[in-house]
């Protein structure tokens, strides 16, 4: 069944991709980007634009900021985390700070997750 999406949040989309945040940037160039499975940036998933999503594994992966952690961001995420795993998608969470002081540990973590979840080897490739 193709999920309903909002056409004005293409644009939205293209502009986050050129614009990373440099968490999102570090962990796309030097860890998603490398991955032997298709990872995609500010990926349009509905109503609600994604930071990463691996579709073979069904996952999304979202980095997040201290906007997120306010009472008003908590329960954003905590609506479009059920939203997204409606429609069979896992959601993985990290902060900006775990990118930045234990990369090495979310890389791990998001490789784990992408091969319990991806029917083929995904493996850091180049």
């Amino acid at each position: 069944m193709p999920v309903p999406r909002n056409p004005s949040l293409r644009s939205n989309a293209q502009s986050l991709r050129k614009e990373m945040t440099p968490q999102e940037r570090k962990l796309w160039y030097q860890f998603l980007k490398r991955l032997s499975v298709t990872v995609n940036r500010q990926k349009v998933i509905g109503y609600y634009i994604v930071d990463f999503h691996c579709h073979c594994a069904k996952t999304v992966i979202e980095l997040d900021g201290s906007q997120h952690f306010e009472d008003g961001g908590l329960e954003y995420d905590k609506k479009r985390d059920a939203y997204l795993q409606g429609l069979g998608l896992k959601v993985l969470r990290y902060s900006n700070k775990d990118v930045n002081e234990n990369f090495g540990g979310v890389c791990e973590d998001i490789l784990r997750n992408l091969r319990q979840r991806c029917g083929c080897e995904v493996r850091v490739v180049k």
